[in-house]
């Protein structure tokens, strides 16, 4: 299966692995837009103003810019573990077992707005680039990589389940895959999106489905994992499911 986790702006920094290399990544279809992107980033870190407003941080992150500079320089992480924040301290990757840990790697993957997507152990430095950012040089990002990452995640011979963001579902359609909305429900039976305790509820679904040795083949065998992991989803189409907290 595919499981496509949305990214976080915050990312651990540092690591031990080599500089990045774009042909190390998966999907190397995607390599001439990943190479332009950080080419693009690299040249407008060279303008810390200008990045500040593009990337739309304050004087005080200017140490994010710094980090766009050193992009093909600076030391790489999994991707698993490279991106903080709700929704991976949910994952908890650290208290994984190897095996588990493997089966992370295997399964799930990463929606970038710098790299497509990338898989759990992709090897990527710190960066920072949101979906809704727009680089001068090359204009909304959409329409940079729906050309390229549409093919790519369309031709995916594998039960794909998407759980990412609103700015990076606008990056690639995936007509197949399922989607998994998390939402409450009222005394009434009203079932309204969770907005600010979203990415946390999809970190444990994440973390369920590594922890599964069985890998579902279709949305009414995730939904029986995630039951057995104590979460309640239930379907809401033929590729659609709400996860109710």
């Amino acid at each position: 299966m595919l499981v496509l986790l949305p990214p976080s702006e915050t990312k651990a920094l540092g690591g031990s692995g080599a500089p990045l290399d774009l042909d190390l990544l998966s999907h190397p279809e995607l390599t001439p837009v990943r190479g332009k992107l950080v080419d693009a980033l690299v040249d407008l870190a060279a303008d810390v103003p200008a990045s500040l407003a593009v990337l739309g941080l304050s004087e005080r992150q200017a140490g994010e810019v710094e980090r766009n500079a050193e992009l093909r320089r600076s030391p790489t992480l999994p991707a698993l573990a490279r991106y903080t924040g709700v929704l991976y301290d949910a994952l908890a990757l650290g208290t994984l077992t190897k095996t588990e840990k493997s089966r992370a790697f295997a399964r799930l993957s990463v929606a970038s707005a710098l790299f497509g997507v990338v898989g759990g152990g992709d090897p990527i430095p710190a960066y920072r680039l949101s979906g809704a950012s727009v680089p001068p040089s090359v204009g909304p990002l959409g329409g940079l990589w729906r050309p390229a990452l549409e093919p790519v995640l369309a031709a995916a011979d594998e039960f794909v389940v998407d759980l990412r963001s609103s700015p990076y579902t606008s990056l690639a359609r995936i007509p197949a895959a399922a989607v998994i909305r998390v939402v409450t429900e009222d005394g009434t039976g009203r079932r309204n999106a969770v907005s600010h305790f979203n990415k946390a509820h999809k970190g444990r679904l994440a973390q369920a489905i590594v922890k599964s040795r069985s890998e579902p083949g279709d949305l009414k065998g995730l939904i029986r994992l995630a039951v057995r992991a104590g979460l309640r989803v239930e379907p809401t189409g033929p590729k659609t499911a709400d996860l109710i907290v």
